[in-house]
Parts: structure tokens; C-alpha cells; sequence
């Protein structure tokens, strides 16, 4: 089979299920923006050595698929019952995650800057990528039916990215970036 098909040479794409969309379609922003920040979590675990935060963040890419897959077929769809959707239970882990992972950082006292080691800060771009992909999402979610815990599994893994690149830093001996504000 011929990775190229020509069929989105008219601006469309395909969802599962057959129905064909505008590849600017608020679905296909929503859907895009959670493959971006796949690939960015996939740049930022080459770099990962650490193994508590390996154990954690890399079954995430997975999940990130199943929530690709699950935007990318709408509810109504007729290979809806196809797609396994986003669930309380992938929700839960990211939970445990994030307690696991924050239970090794210093309490928060200020406001903390993306930057520190090279980890850290490609986690703090995940995060941030992680952040648009929610209110794609939201946005979709305004317009089509979509199921909730997709939402709440953004969220969620916002906060584990934070924690994990505040871990990051401090796994390679480096305190949390301030901010520092410019008005004082």
C-alpha cells in the first residue's frame, strides 16, 4: 500500500468511520494538537534517564493515541463501538502518577519558570502543548458530543507534566526557575 492516497489534496481529511472533514476542522485542531504533543513527549523521553519518571511518562504515548484515535471518531459515528473510548480509570493512573512523581518535589513556593535542564524544559513544552490540545478539545467539545474524561485526561496530565519537569530538575541537581517579577 502507497503511503500517499491523494485524497486529501482538496483540503478534506477522513475520520473513522468514513465521513470526510476540512482538514481546519476543529476536530482535526483537537486531534493535531494531542499528535504534537505525542511527538514532544516522545523528544522529551530520548533525553529521559531517569526511571521513576520513565515508568510514568512513557505509557502516556500510548494513551495519547487511544485519545487521538477517540477524538478522532465522533460519537455518533457508525464504527463508533470501534474506538475504545477515554475512560475513569486512564484518569486514575495519571493520578497516581502525579502523586507519585510530586511526592519527590520540594513544596512550591513561587512560581516556576520553564527552563533548568534540557528534560525539564522539554517537559515544560509538553505541558504547555498539552494545554492548547485541552482547549482544542473544550472547543470541540462545544460543538460535538465527545467523551468527558478526554477533558479531564488533558488536565490531568498537564499536572503530571509539571510535576515531572519540576523532578527533572531536581534529579539533575537543579533548584526550580523563579519567576521573578518586573514589577518590583
Amino acid at each position: 500500500m502507497k503511503l500517499y492516497t491523494s485524497t486529501g489534496d482538496d483540503g478534506t481529511t477522513g475520520l473513522f468511520g468514513g465521513d470526510r472533514v476540512s482538514k481546519d476542522d476543529v476536530r482535526i485542531d483537537a486531534y493535531g494538537a494531542v499528535d504534537e504533543l505525542n511527538a514532544s513527549l516522545g523528544m522529551a523521553l530520548v533525553v529521559c534517564d531517569h526511571e521513576v519518571l520513565q515508568r510514568n511518562l512513557a505509557p502516556v504515548q500510548s494513551r495519547l493515541f487511544d485519545l487521538g484515535a477517540d477524538l478522532a471518531t465522533p460519537i455518533d459515528s457508525r464504527k463508533s463501538d470501534m474506538v475504545a473510548r477515554m475512560n475513569p480509570e486512564q484518569v486514575k493512573v495519571l493520578e497516581q502518577a502525579i502523586d507519585e512523581i510530586d511526592a519527590h518535589n520540594d513544596d512550591i513556593k513561587t512560581f516556576v519558570m520553564p527552563g533548568g535542564s534540557e528534560l525539564a524544559a522539554r517537559l515544560h513544552l509538553c505541558r504547555c502543548i498539552c494545554r492548547r490540545a485541552e482547549r482544542e478539545t473544550v472547543r470541540l467539545g462545544h460543538r460535538d458530543q465527545i467523551t468527558p474524561e478526554a477533558i479531564i485526561f488533558l488536565n490531568r496530565l498537564s499536572d503530571l507534566l509539571f510535576a515531572s519537569s519540576r523532578l527533572a530538575n531536581k534529579l539533575n541537581g537543579l533548584p526550580d526557575v523563579p519567576w521573578i517579577s518586573g514589577s518590583g
